[in-house]
Formats: C-alpha cells, sequence, structure tokens
C-alpha cells in the first residue's frame, strides 16, 4: 500500500493509505490538474510527485518514465472526456441541449481542459504513440453512438471534422480569428453549423 499526503487547511497534511490503483489515478489526476493550470511542459514526474506528496521514485514505479505519464495521461484523459461527448450526444439527439452547446463542451475540452496542447506537446517531443490509446477511445466513441456502429461513416466523417477542428481552434484558434478580423468564436461557429446541417441530414434520414 503507498502513502499519499493530501493537504488540509494551513500547512497541516493528512496521511491516507491507498492502494497501488488508487494511488496512480491521484497521480493522473494530479497531471490533470497540472495541464490545466500550466501546460504540459509542466507535466513532469517530479510535479506530479510534488502535488501528491510522493517520492520520484514512487511515480517510477507506476509509470516508468515522463512519457509514460503522458502516455497513460492521454489515455485517462481521453477516456474521460469520450464519456462526456458521449452523454452529450444522447442529450443533443433528444433535444436537451442544442448544435452549439455541444460543439462548445468538445472545444472546451481541447481548449480550456488542454486536451489539444497535451496532443501537440506529445508530438513535438517524439512521443507519437501515446496519441494511439486517444485515437482508439475515440474509435470507439463513434462505434458506440452510431446508428450503423462501425459501419457508420457519415459519423465518422463528421467526428474526425469537429475533433480536427477542435484541436486546431485551440492551438491557433485565437491568433488566426484575430489576423482575419474575426469573432473568437468563428471556429466554434463553423463547427455548429456543420454539426448541425449533419443532424438535419440525419433526421431527414431516419424519417424516410
Amino acid at each position: 500500500m503507498s502513502i499519499v499526503k493530501f493537504p488540509i487547511k494551513g500547512d497541516a497534511v493528512a496521511r491516507k493509505r491507498l492502494s497501488p490503483e488508487a494511488s496512480r489515478l491521484a497521480a493522473l489526476e494530479a497531471a490533470r490538474d497540472i495541464l490545466v493550470e500550466a501546460g504540459p511542459q509542466a507535466v513532469t514526474l517530479k510535479a506530479v510527485a510534488g502535488r501528491i506528496g510522493r517520492t520520484h521514485a514512487n511515480l517510477l514505479h507506476h509509470f516508468g518514465s515522463a512519457s509514460g505519464l503522458q502516455r497513460e495521461l492521454a489515455a485517462y484523459h481521453a477516456e474521460s472526456i469520450c464519456i462526456d461527448i458521449g452523454e452529450q450526444i444522447h442529450r443533443f439527439r433528444g433535444g436537451d441541449i442544442g448544435p452549439r452547446d455541444l460543439v462548445d463542451m468538445i472545444f472546451d475540452h481541447f481548449d480550456k481542459a488542454g486536451a489539444g496542447a497535451l496532443a501537440a506537446w506529445m508530438l513535438l517531443s517524439g512521443n507519437e504513440d501515446a496519441l494511439n490509446p486517444v485515437v482508439e477511445a475515440i474509435h470507439r466513441l463513434v462505434d458506440e453512438v452510431g446508428e450503423g456502429g462501425h459501419e457508420d461513416g457519415n459519423l465518422h466523417k463528421l467526428t474526425m471534422e469537429l475533433v480536427l477542428l477542435a484541436l486546431g481552434d485551440s492551438l491557433m484558434g485565437g491568433p488566426l480569428s484575430a489576423s482575419l478580423g474575426l469573432d473568437r468564436g468563428a471556429g466554434r461557429d463553423i463547427a455548429a453549423e456543420r454539426l448541425a446541417q449533419s443532424f438535419a441530414a440525419w433526421q431527414a434520414k431516419q424519417n424516410q
């Protein structure tokens, strides 16, 4: 069992005994917090260990290396994102939310929650294989929500379009929209319009 420190009031520290799996999960949650607060370059074994009161050696035991931590963080982040997106897609199809609501949620995951910056950082650091679990998680999501499962090619194309738009917007949407004299939300507007068109076509097909 591992000992993890959780900060409480003042400088006092509470110690809580965790299983190896719970300790690993605490490290991934801390890594995700650091990602959002300071960017992907700040997600190091030392930083995560300090956040949860562990040693660098403890983190090495769980993840093997900094790139191993990045890979597991990417997989953990992707699963969380896809669960949220899946839930919101069902709400969207049920009429509880509109196209822009769904687009905002997807774009926020890539921008405010740091998924886009993490993907770019891993590619630039030569850790391309770390994106495999991200791609696989998105693929599983498409198969689960598609009316025809894996055969729903239109949903595959729409998903790829939305993900690429969200990724690009998170990385350079701000400066590009400013340079073109467009509102900062222009990328989201484009994505919402595309989603609305696709959904209208899907509804028409269902009503035939």
